[in-house]
């Protein structure tokens, strides 16, 4: 919006003498880095009173497990207030609409990707809220297809806008490891003869694809204090990375990278994020005082997949979150091999936090362990860029 505003006052500006000043919100490298300044001071300092609102409210959530002994380790965590996704996704809304370019096609979807990822885990949050608060006779938040169908209509759209939205050969293609999208060439992008262009339809289902699995994985990451917003806080950090280089075409050529235009743009919304978690940690490490909920866990994980699909580093981002996969794959098996084996497990508990926590780990080890691991992934997935 500061942006826009700068346009359409330029003129003005130059003749009371500030343009000289306030050109920095030209450079979009400086916009970036504020957004994430100013997203992290806007949770920090609402933060407090944000809490006390949520516990005035009663709006606290439960720490009630099937398995026993987890139920007992999780016991400290009663009452805790929760939906501080509410203040973190607002914090990146707003944010965005401060330092992005609002007429940019992919800012407006990835605006539209948040509300509406937050909604959804806001009304499944009160579910879940009125069922404690009624303990029977009530929902104990939304069903599970009616969360997959919300989510498979938002990666459906997801996948249309960005379809239309690309311009270029670039736009529709299958970004894999070691696989080069242009060939070397100094005086232009000239797309490899070996790269593989999607189908609409098998571009749709990747979009899809990726949306419910990072919703539903960052979810279930959101387990331990401090465990999902940190993660994010990483693989924002790595995402924008990605989207100036996706954005910027000499770069995306020497590096033999999808360019795709207007998606530097979103490296706006990507710090935003990042901003957004680092001040939330400082509220959820552990003792959490605030829990995000799935006001925030599932927008955040549908907004990395979104941003993954634009910038078309879908298998990147599979790498970079690698700590969600694994989590929400630990599931999978733990519920998959409970049903075949009748009644055997893999891991003592699942998702895998909670086995590593009952195995002997402090909630601290395990959660600091997992962020260690989430920056090797990063690293790992930036350093391959270049083996191409």
């Amino acid at each position: 919006m500061l942006y826009n505003l700068m346009q359409s006052m330029e003129q003005w500006l130059d003749e009371i003498g500030l343009y000289t000043y306030l050109q920095v919100f030209y450079q979009l490298e400086f916009r970036a880095f504020a957004s994430v300044l100013i997203a992290f001071c806007i949770v920090f300092f609402l933060a407090k009173p944000f809490i006390r609102w949520l516990v005035l409210k009663k709006i606290g959530d439960g720490a009630e497990f099937s398995n026993a002994e987890l139920n007992a380790l999780m016991r400290n965590k009663e009452n805790t207030p929760t939906m501080g996704g509410l203040l973190l996704m607002g914090s990146v809304i707003l944010t965005t609409l401060l330092f992005a370019d609002v007429r940019n096609q992919y800012i407006m979807l990835l605006m539209m990707v948040m509300v509406l990822f937050t909604g959804l885990g806001v009304a499944d949050d009160w579910l879940k809220l009125i069922a404690k608060r009624r303990a029977q006779g009530s929902r104990d938040g939304l069903f599970g297809w009616e969360k997959l169908l919300f989510q498979f209509g938002i990666g459906f759209i997801v996948g249309w806008i960005v379809w239309n939205a690309g311009s270029g050969d670039a736009a529709h293609v299958l970004t894999l490891p070691f696989m080069r999208t242009y060939e070397p060439s100094l005086e232009s992008l000239v797309l490899s003869p070996h790269v593989i262009t999607l189908s609409f339809g098998a571009f749709l289902f990747i979009s899809i694809f990726m949306v419910m699995t990072m919703s539903n994985a960052v979810n279930i990451t959101d387990g331990l204090d401090g465990l999902a917003p940190g993660t994010v806080m990483i693989a924002s950090f790595a995402m924008m990375v990605l989207c100036y280089i996706a954005g910027t075409p000499d770069t995306a050529g020497y590096l033999l990278m999808p360019y795709i235009e207007g998606a530097s743009e979103v490296m706006v919304v990507a710090g935003a994020t990042a901003g957004a978690c680092l001040g939330f940690m400082w509220f959820n490490c552990h003792p959490a005082k605030v829990f995000m909920g799935d006001a925030g866990s599932m927008p955040l994980g549908g907004m990395l997949a979104a941003i993954a699909i634009i910038i078309r580093q879908e298998f990147l981002l599979l790498v970079i979150g690698g700590v969600f996969i694994m989590e929400i794959m630990s599931s999978f098996l733990q519920i998959g091999y409970f049903k075949l084996s009748g009644g055997k497990r893999i891991f003592t508990c699942a998702p895998i936090h909670h086995h590593f926590h009952r195995k002997g780990w402090s909630e601290t080890q395990v959660v600091i362990r997992f962020w260690i691991l989430a920056v090797v992934l990063a690293m790992i997935a930036l350093v391959s860029i270049k083996l191409r």
